[in-house]
């Protein structure tokens, strides 16, 4: 309420300089101090921003008098031992207070001293008529002014008005339910007085836009006709040319000139990173860039084949482990039982092969592996990439080695012929994929069919089958699914998991709708000097023709499973039929083999129902105690079962009985097509099947953790995906890929895409690509391989805790 005094701190060295040390010069009696405004200034200008009066520096120099005054306060009313005042009037009056102040002051110390002596007696005060004394404004008005209330908003007015007839009429009131209004609140509508109606006058009027006419003429600059060439080739300098341009004097002109700057650069290129993406580091998460993320599937190349692929599905897809760029696919017949019966004759002239792409040649095969019948599903061995097995439709089981073709598939590069290929060609290479589409599809877009005939010159070279399984033990039904074992344990016919040693065996598993699941044990032997006779037999082996399959070798035709487990419900002695199946101890990787091992081992002498050959003896082997038996199944009825494929002897030792109780959850309504593991929680399990999903973790027996709803098509694959674990792609009945994203959303997709106008038949990632590259193949037999965004590929920082939080809450809640 003083805007004229403002309070200062005065250090000792202040008081010092202006003699108004506490308590020496200045009391609480003798409070003032006058202090030149010359001397002030000269302190500011000597001190500075150091000086106690620079906060007032401006106050210092707009006073008007030539003396300020400091007042010293003891009981520290405005906050700090000093206040300056500002104003000459405030100063003269604290230093000369009223006449009657004094006077008052004089008689109260009288009455004081009398009463102290005892000589106290009343006395009768005249009456004094009150003296006038001027205004001292001390800021009272400026509160007065900010506690007053006043109208700073305009009032509005309303009007209620009600017709007279209606004045003084009774009034009924009546009780009125709310449930029965809609969203159980009543509106008052408004409506359009007739009396406040404006009439609009009409006319009418017509517009003709005319364009302006504007004469203009050109003229084209001829030219005559240069004849012109394009180098595809570089051009080689001869060892004279290149001595000539190594020797002359521009070149070394050139080293001169450019050497300095070429050193700066070096050394900017050690002491930093010149290709650091510093925008992708800032924004590493969605929520950091403020944006939503562009997520999407971008098309990177499409495979397909009018020879081996008309009227059939892809079945399977497999990426090499080690090559990259280099995708493997199995076709097979229609998928109902009416189409292929009709389709009858033209299968038995079309061979069945597994083809080999590289994104190098996307138009001619690097590779085609020689089937007995239709591949539905093919693995490549995690021990050696060039072992593949693959499952047939008709039971059997089939191997491939293709160790001699590893070199081409790793050069994999165009031809000098596919180069010369016509101007049309070599301008678009992909068109040919167009034009083989529309001869596949039949030419239902416009009735457009083409023929593309193939260069006859080019052959991709077919490897024959090492070995196929017996008939007798095989699967009645198809081979729905089938794994490599990983190569450190290996099973007896016990069901007992040991320690595998090392280059001994590899075993498989496999499992077919006709309620079993076999293992399979392939002895892996390395090739030893043999005598000139068995060189001889060797060399005659491999000049069987090519149409005629190596039936020589011991292995083929009476492979015979190690293990067989069928699968019988308990209680009903109901038989299950498993189409695709996952084990917990699948989590390996692939490695590049030194050198071929040979598939060949001697005739075995013991046969055993289920033992192709002698199995060595588990006496020296250790017992792996900590590896899970335990699997997951899924049938052709959507039922979900969790078994245990480890055998406890009975009484009879050559009874093998399973005691293992098995579970069974009915989720899915359709038959299960994909039943796979996450690649970061070994016990989490992912099931698709019907028009939903489920996500199961192993050791909860009440049911899935998550539980899809029904879509609006029907799910045909998925997988998960190898770089985020909250991620996973699910392939649709309409050409359609739902990308989950369980951090986001968990009651619908996050995101769609469609990628084909047929059925989704198979998904698979790249496993040894530098690039996150997606693999998928639909019904008309197009493999399309894409290009996964940085979005979906690049995990954020905290994402593997998150989601395996997320996955504790959801078996908390289940409990």
């Amino acid at each position: 309420g003083h805007p004229e005094i403002f309070p200062l701190v005065f250090t000792t060295k202040t008081q010092e300089i202006f003699d108004c040390r506490v308590l020496e010069d200045v009391t609480e009696e003798n409070c003032f101090k006058l202090i030149k405004k010359e001397d002030i200034i000269q302190d500011l200008k000597t001190r500075a921003a150091i000086s106690d009066f620079h906060p007032v520096k401006k106050v210092v120099l707009e006073y008007p008098g030539e003396e300020l005054l400091v007042v010293f306060d003891a009981k520290f009313q405005y906050g700090q031992n000093f206040y300056l005042v500002a104003s000459e009037e405030a100063k003269e009056n604290l230093l000369k207070p009223p006449e009657s102040n004094k006077e008052n002051k004089e008689e109260k110390e009288e009455v004081e001293e009398k009463e102290e002596n005892g000589e106290a007696t009343p006395e009768v005060h005249p009456y004094k008529p009150p003296v006038r004394k001027p205004w001292v404004s001390l800021g009272s008005e400026k509160e007065v002014e900010e506690e007053s209330v006043k109208d700073a908003v305009a009032k509005i007015k309303y009007m209620i008005s009600r017709v007279r007839r209606k004045f003084g009429a009774p009034i009924t009131f009546t009780d009125r339910n709310a449930s029965h209004v809609n969203d159980s609140y009543l509106e008052c509508t408004s409506y359009q007085d007739k009396a406040f109606s404006i009439k609009k006058l009409e006319k009418n009027v017509g517009i003709q836009m005319v364009p302006k006419v504007r004469e203009a003429s050109t003229q084209t600059k001829w030219t005559y006709p240069k004849n012109a060439a394009t180098q595809y080739f570089p051009r080689q300098l001869s060892n004279e040319e290149k001595e000539e341009s190594l020797s002359s004097k521009q070149l070394k002109e050139f080293f001169t000139s450019v050497h300095l700057r070429m050193e700066v650069a070096l050394q900017q290129n050690e002491i930093m990173n010149a290709f650091f993406d510093d925008w992708k580091a800032l924004a590493e998460d969605e929520s950091s860039s403020g944006g939503k993320p562009d997520v999407y599937l971008k098309a990177y190349h499409s495979f397909t084949d009018l020879l081996y692929l008309k009227d059939r599905t892809i079945s399977c897809v497999c990426w090499h482990p080690t090559i990259y760029g280099i995708i493997a696919v199995s076709a097979r017949g229609p998928l109902y039982y009416e189409e292929q019966a009709n389709l009858s004759d033209k299968s038995l002239l079309q061979q069945s092969v597994i083809l080999f792409w590289s994104f190098f040649d996307p138009i001619h095969p690097q590779l085609m592996l020689e089937c007995p019948e239709d591949i539905y599903c093919f693995q490549f061995s995690p021990s050696d990439p060039n072992i593949i097995a693959g499952g047939c439709i008709n039971g059997q089981v089939v191997l491939w080695d293709i160790s001699q073709h590893e070199e081409k598939l790793q050069n994999a590069k165009p031809d000098d012929d596919a180069m010369k290929m016509t101007a049309v060609n070599t301008v678009n290479a992909s068109f040919l994929n167009v034009l083989q589409y529309n001869w596949m599809s039949g030419g239902k877009r416009g009735e457009v069919r083409t023929q593309v005939i193939q260069d006859s010159s080019i052959e991709s070279p077919l490897v024959r089958y090492c070995a196929v399984s017996s008939i007798q033990y095989s699967h009645k039904k198809p081979v729905t699914d089938i794994h490599w074992l990983p190569d450190y344990s290996e099973d007896s016919q016990t069901g007992a998991t040991f320690e595998s040693r090392p280059g001994v065996r590899t075993q498989l598993v496999t499992c077919s709708p006709d309620s079993s699941i076999l293992f399979w044990d392939i002895p892996a032997t390395k090739l030893l000097e043999q005598p000139s006779s068995e060189k001889v037999r060797e060399e005659e082996i491999f000049d069987i023709p090519l149409d005629v399959p190596d039936t020589l070798n011991p292995l083929d035709l009476c492979w015979k499973p190690l293990i067989k487990i069928n699968l019988v419900e308990s209680d009903t002695n109901t038989e299950y039929s498993p189409v695709r199946i996952s084990l917990r101890e699948l989590h390996y990787h692939y490695k590049i083999s030194e050198k071929v091992q040979s598939l060949n081992t001697e005739v075995p002498v013991k046969e055993s129902p289920y033992t192709e050959m002698s199995t060595p003896s588990s006496k020296n082997l250790k017992t792996l105690q900590n590896i899970s038996t335990s699997f997951f199944v899924g049938t052709e009825d959507g039922e979900i079962v969790y078994s245990d494929w480890k055998m406890e002897m009975d009484s009879d030792p050559a009874k093998p009985v399973s005691q293992k109780h098995t579970q069974k959850h009915t989720i899915h309504t359709e038959t299960i097509n994909t039943l796979q593991r996450s690649p970061f929680f070994k016990d989490i399990v992912l099931s698709i099947g019907g028009r939903n999903f489920a996500l199961w973790k192993e050791g909860v027996t009440t049911g899935p953790i998550l539980q899809s709803s029904c879509s609006a098509g029907r799910y045909t694959a998925g997988q998960w995906s190898l770089t985020r674990p909250g991620v996973f792609f699910i392939g649709r009945d309409d050409g359609i890929i739902d990308i989950w994203d369980l951090l986001k959303k968990t009651y619908e997709p996050s995101h769609f895409q469609n990628i084909s106008e047929s059925m989704i038949t198979f998904i698979s990632p790249c496993i040894a690509s530098p690039k996150q590259h997606l693999a998928v193949s639909d019904y008309l037999g197009v493999l399309h391989v894409l290009e996964i965004c940085q979005t979906l590929s690049k995990a954020s920082k905290n994402e593997h805790a998150n989601v395996l939080d997320y996955f504790e809450r959801e078996v908390k809640y289940l409990k």
